[in-house]
């Protein structure tokens, strides 16, 4: 054997399923967090329109000039 058979090589041998389910979770969640977060903005002005529309500090009436 010369030198150069003894060095092994790193062989490609795919992707890793385990490695790929995990990054994908990862994501997702990440996601959805944001997008979950984004929903409780929006809620939150939405129940702060109705509660003044409520009280009536603020109308959906345009008032004549």
């Amino acid at each position: 054997m010369g030198a150069g058979q003894k060095i092994g090589h790193a062989a490609y041998q795919g992707p890793s399923v385990l490695k790929e389910i995990v990054y994908g979770l990862t994501l997702g969640l990440a996601a959805g967090g944001l997008w979950k977060i984004h929903h409780w903005k929006v809620q939150k002005q939405r129940k702060e329109f109705y509660r003044l529309l409520d009280e009536g500090v603020i109308s959906v009436v345009r008032e004549d000039e």
